[in-house]
């Protein structure tokens, strides 16, 4: 069973993407299929990064970090889910990513995003850059939400249609296939 961890990407209190992550999360538990973790970056409280050596050596000084390490390794594969700030993606993603190395190497990440008429699509692009660069594999398969605020319910809860579950359920397939491969390839390393 692989482990799938999915990130928040934003911080900021009154955000409405936590919405987002708590459907995603539910829609991957019901399939039985995958161990999987909600991180919430909001709670995990990663300051901005203060490590003085570079994290491909691994010598984490704070404790913030090795416990960051630990969640990251224990992963097989990752669901971002990605807001778009300014046509880019928002800072609390990238200094996650940027606290670690090796600990993302040859593992499939998906995104999530959403956000106005473009759905988060520019951000995707933006931070499939930044992944590559830490050799994760982005998959092709991902769901993208325009205007999203629509689909949330007076409860706070995110409601999406027939097509966005679709493309769901077809991304986490494909993140599924892209985990048992890429794990035979971490066993070899």
């Amino acid at each position: 069973m692989n482990n799938i961890k999915i990130i928040t990407s934003t911080t900021r209190e009154g955000r409405k993407g936590i919405a987002v992550a708590n459907w995603i999360t539910e829609l991957a538990k019901q399939t039985d299929k995958y161990n999987i973790e909600l991180l919430d970056l909001a709670e995990i409280r990663l300051p901005f990064m203060d490590e003085p050596n570079h994290p491909r050596i691994q010598k984490y000084q704070h404790e913030h970090t090795k416990k960051w390490s630990e969640t990251i390794s224990a992963a097989d594969a990752f669901i971002i889910v990605l807001a778009e700030y300014n046509f880019g993606f928002p800072a609390p993603i990238k200094n996650a990513i940027d606290y670690l190395y090796n600990e993302w190497m040859q593992k499939p990440v998906a995104f999530v995003s959403y956000g106005g008429v473009s759905g988060g699509l520019r951000s995707t692009q933006m931070l499939k850059q930044v992944v590559t660069a830490v050799h994760m594999m982005p998959v092709v398969d991902q769901v993208n939400i325009p205007f999203f605020a629509n689909l949330i319910d007076e409860h706070g809860t995110f409601v999406p249609g027939e097509t966005i579950t679709k493309s769901a359920v077809a991304m986490l397939t494909e993140l599924e296939r892209w985990s048992d491969v890429l794990k035979l390839l971490r066993k070899e390393r």
